[in-house]
């Protein structure tokens, strides 16, 4: 044999043995690379098509809503499709999907979506309030007007009754007792000062007359 022909088979040796071991690392990578974990989130439910995750039975999904299990952790082989439904809600959901691949964390998958309100389960929108009537504030007792109080100057009921009580007591009548002094009065009520008074009068009328006689008698001396 020659020495070409040992080269020649040397090589092709050294590219089967090659095309062997990229052959048996495509077909190990092949089921990993295939994992396909889809899903989808509606008003009321979860949709979840995971596959080609190996024939392990370690790959595990876990669906929560809302911190709260809605697919407690379950064991899978390869392929896992199922539908939740979601419960009843006025306000949108958060909803979390966690898969563990057996062949590695590069695999896992954690993912939140966020669920709307079905129509007709809107939370209903509170009346507007409206605000309270104005209530007029009471008066306090210090701006009531104050009673009115009787003044020291005038003069109350009792005072002014005086003028009633005059009228009301009875006339005084004359006495017959004779008066302190011992004159006797006429029954016509006269005073006893009457006299006096005339014969004061008369005086006066005489001095009178005499002074217009004194007058005369000097006028006709001064004309003689």
């Amino acid at each position: 044999m020659t020495q070409f022909s040992r080269s020649w088979r040397r090589r092709s040796a050294f590219i089967a043995v090659a095309a062997t071991g990229a052959l048996a690392v495509g077909l190990s990578a092949a089921p990993a690379f295939a994992h396909t974990p889809t899903w989808s989130v509606s008003c009321d439910e979860v949709s979840l098509n995971l596959t080609a995750y190996g024939n392990s039975d370690k790959n595990t999904v876990t669906v929560t809503v809302d911190g709260k299990d809605l697919l407690p952790t379950e064991n899978f082989r390869n392929n896992f499709s199922k539908k939740l439904d979601l419960p009843e809600h006025s306000s949108e959901l958060a909803v979390r999907l966690v898969v563990k691949a057996a062949d590695g964390e590069r695999f896992d998958k954690d993912e939140t979506k966020t669920a709307p309100v079905c129509p007709g389960q809107e939370k209903p929108t509170p009346p507007a309030e409206t605000p309270p009537a104005e209530e007029t504030p009471e008066p306090t007792p210090s701006e009531t007007a104050p009673e009115a109080t009787p003044s020291e100057d005038t003069p109350s009921a009792e005072e002014s009754t005086p003028a009633e009580e005059t009228s009301t007591s009875p006339a005084a009548v004359p006495s017959s007792q004779p008066s302190p002094n011992g004159d006797d009065l006429a029954e016509t009520g006269a005073s006893s000062s009457t006299p006096l008074i005339a014969g004061a009068a008369g005086v006066v009328l005489v001095a009178g007359a005499g002074i217009m006689w004194a007058s005369r008698k000097r006028r006709s001396a001064a004309q003689g």
